[in-house]
């Protein structure tokens, strides 16, 4: 007597059962849609003036600023374990914080002479991002120029711009304005092209919400006392707002950015999976 088809059809229980991939760990693994590994890792690093010198970040316990020559054997460790890139952020000597942000367009500043020692000594064997953004060159801690009380936009993209220059000729592999600024993608991809740093990446801080999470990193880099009470808010975005940074992604891409960035990522993951 012919068998009677199987009341279960195909897609259903028991003839699907999902928990069969997830038995063994090679099966696991076989099927894994998402991997973290260490090609997704940049290294953030504190660069400070001296030599053999290191100093801890007192709000980021286990993190050390250090000098120039203890941030290329740093590097080295880097490219030992097969992170693909560093990001180099300075303390600048309070000295040479000014209302103008020179500084920051000095092609032997802090972060300049750091990111040519890295790849003098490790080359292409691993990438180095650079940050554009006036704070931690500012005396009053602002990301961009300060006009009658206000952070003024354009004349600080021209100024991002040229900082981004500096930055490429020593050797910047990875431009990264974190200013928020309106235009500033499209004028440093501007900037960079004609000055034939085509092959330098942009990757944007595209959705950058204004964060009591950025403290710690502004003791690292030696901005918060330039800050004091003041705040970003009239350009960092408001952290109520979902949809304006769909816009802020789209604008940047459009303007030549290669990658971007929702910060703060950890509080923001709802952004991170729309964009």
């Amino acid at each position: 007597m012919e068998k009677s088809p199987s009341p279960n059809p195909t897609g259903s229980f028991p003839g699907t059962r999902l928990r069969r991939p997830r038995a063994e760990d090679w099966s696991r693994r076989l099927v894994c849609e998402n991997r973290l590994s260490v090609d997704d890792l940049i290294w953030p690093l504190f660069v400070c003036e001296g030599n053999q010198h290191c100093e801890p970040v007192t709000s980021m316990p286990g993190v050390q600023r250090v000098s120039i020559d203890l941030l290329v054997e740093a590097v080295g460790e880097a490219v030992a374990l097969g992170i693909p890139a560093v990001a180099l952020f300075p303390a600048t000597d309070p000295d040479k914080k000014t209302s103008e942000c020179e500084e920051a367009v000095s092609p032997d500043n802090l972060v300049c002479r750091a990111t040519s020692a890295v790849k003098s000594a490790h080359g292409s064997k691993i990438g180095v991002v650079c940050d554009v953004a006036l704070d931690p060159y500012s005396s009053h801690g602002q990301d961009g120029l300060v006009r009658d009380g206000l952070v003024v936009n354009d004349e600080t993209v021209e100024m991002l711009c040229r900082q981004a220059l500096v930055q490429a000729e020593a050797g910047c592999d990875i431009i990264a304005p974190s200013d928020m600024m309106d235009g500033r993608v499209g004028a440093i991809r501007r900037a960079l092209d004609e000055a034939d740093f085509q092959s330098v990446q942009i990757m944007a801080y595209a959705a950058k919400y204004a964060s009591a999470f950025y403290g710690p990193f502004r003791d690292a880099v030696g901005s918060s006392a330039n800050l004091g009470s003041g705040d970003k808010r009239t350009y960092q975005m408001d952290p109520a707002i979902g949809v304006e940074a769909l816009r802020e992604v789209a604008l940047d891409f459009a303007e030549g950015a290669d990658m971007v960035m929702v910060k703060p990522g950890i509080r923001y993951l709802d952004i991170v999976q729309r964009v």
